[in-house]
């Protein structure tokens, strides 16, 4: 039991304790806007479909920080509703294709073989296909709607997942105290679900947090293209869409404020990610 306690402590993340100032900043921002999306609809100070034809595309005013759109709705309330939207679609298929991609990797690396070869070939194949034009197709056969797009964006996203955990899976596959339980005579279901996913967690959740931001990008492209969310519902990506009409006329601040949430957004998860995967890979 002892040595057990000993390899298992020797398989474990050895987490610096220094603090990354950059990691907690953007930890903070990306919070801020999860938070931004589940308050926004209580915090917008006008109905987010309320039009106001004589107040149509007007700019930032006492009575509109951001000003109207085409008809004359509130900018900063479709920004501030439209961040919920924007947020439970990609945040969807990251949690779809993360929970995917992490079984495929774990059964990869513990059973092996021909096995693994497979999920190996079938996840090189998923990485030759732009993850947009997926999207596009199921749009087209299934229809235009929130959910085709985050069906085929979830199924392209495996493999950047689990190409990533595979390898940290087959380090852990191969440490001694694997070996160790499986003398014990525990059940590879155990081991695999406990012992190996626990110790590949930290790598997973900084893989979901890089996709998210990735997702954000995507998820809003689709719904530029008009072949996602419908209007009039409030979506960042659709609010560019609906802008563009607009901005010929000097009117830009709809396509302008929805564009410069997703890019913030985009850029703040990112770096998240990118941030949290170099610090956790290197401790790992």
């Amino acid at each position: 039991m002892t040595a057990l306690s000993v390899t298992k402590k020797a398989s474990g993340l050895s987490v610096r304790r220094n603090t990354d100032p950059i990691l907690v900043l953007l930890a903070c921002a990306g919070l801020f806007l999860l938070l931004l999306a589940i308050t926004g609809p209580y915090l917008a100070p006008y109905p987010p479909e309320q039009t106001d034809i004589l107040a149509a595309s007007q700019g930032a005013s006492t009575a509109h920080a951001l000003g109207t759109d085409s008809l004359g709705r509130d900018i900063l309330s479709r920004l501030l509703t439209g961040a919920r939207l924007s947020f439970i679609g990609p945040l969807i298929i990251v949690t779809i294709s993360t929970v995917c991609g992490t079984a495929l990797a774990i059964a990869a690396a513990w059973k092996g073989g021909w096995l693994d070869q497979v999920i190996d070939k079938s996840l090189n194949i998923l990485f030759a296909i732009p993850g947009v034009l997926v999207a596009v197709l199921a749009a087209a056969i299934f229809g235009a709607g929130f959910w085709a797009p985050i069906c085929a964006l979830s199924i392209v996203y495996i493999p950047f997942v689990a190409k990533v955990v595979r390898s940290y899976a087959l380090r852990e596959r191969k440490r001694p105290y694997i070996e160790a339980y499986q003398l014990a005579g525990l059940s590879p279901w155990r081991i695999c679900t406990r012992h190996i996913l626990g110790n590949v967690m930290p790598i997973v959740l900084a893989q979901a947090t890089l996709g998210l931001g990735s997702a954000l990008m995507d998820f809003g492209a689709i719904n530029f293209l008009g072949l996602g969310v419908q209007p009039p519902a409030s979506e960042w990506g659709l609010m560019v869409s609906d802008g563009r009409s607009e901005i010929l006329n000097g009117a830009f601040q709809q396509s302008l404020s929805a564009g410069t949430m997703i890019v913030i957004s985009v850029v703040i998860f990112n770096l998240l990610g990118e941030r949290l995967t170099a610090r956790i890979g290197a401790a790992l």
